[in-house]
């Protein structure tokens, strides 16, 4: 389905932009994580990462029909300093789309009746919630000088959705059985 509504496909644009910034992010903490001794919290960043990426793909799948250049404006954290630091900037992040850019993108999508768009909109908000917390237990531990468990994470390759340790028999958010998720 094209989109109909300019709004809404600089909203896909600008979640996107956020989105793929996000992923190269967590790759690069993660690694910093791994170098700094935190193995289990490098693959937190790295699985993330993937939900991310998820959702830059769904959210530029959307614009499939918006050919053309365009100037994306996108919020971000930058900067490297240490695995403290470098999750709040993560939570931080996770925070802004879940209270300000999403709940604003999906309602402007449910507003303009662009079916697409809000799909993908939800997928995300719904997944940055769990990374939030996720996050936010790792930096618990970061800030005692401990790693993790180290359960194995799943991502749902549709929508991002994150569960560590025994996986969901399907998605709980797009519905996408547990075979098709990417195990970390």
């Amino acid at each position: 389905m094209a989109l109909k509504n300019a709004m809404t496909a600089d909203f896909l644009r600008s979640a996107y932009g956020g989105e793929s910034m996000a992923h190269m992010r967590y790759i690069i903490w993660g690694d910093a994580a791994e170098k700094d001794g935190y193995p289990n919290i490098a693959r937190l960043f790295k699985a993330v990462a993937y939900a991310e990426w998820a959702h830059a793909k769904n959210h530029f799948n959307v614009l499939k029909n918006q050919v053309g250049d365009n100037t994306v404006a996108a919020g971000a954290v930058f900067g490297e300093t240490n695995i403290v630091d470098n999750l709040q900037g993560a939570i931080d992040g996770e925070l802004h789309e879940i209270e300000q850019m999403y709940p604003v993108y999906l309602e402007t999508a449910k507003f303009q009746d662009e079916k697409d768009a809000q799909r993908s909109f939800h997928y995300a908000l719904e997944a940055e919630k769990i990374h939030a917390d996720l996050f936010q237990k790792a930096q618990d531990k970061a800030k005692q000088g401990k790693d993790i468990e180290a359960d194995t994470i799943y991502i749902c390759p549709v929508c991002g959705f994150t569960e560590i340790g025994d996986n969901v028999e399907k998605c709980p958010v797009c519905g996408v059985s547990k075979d098709r998720f990417k195990a970390f």
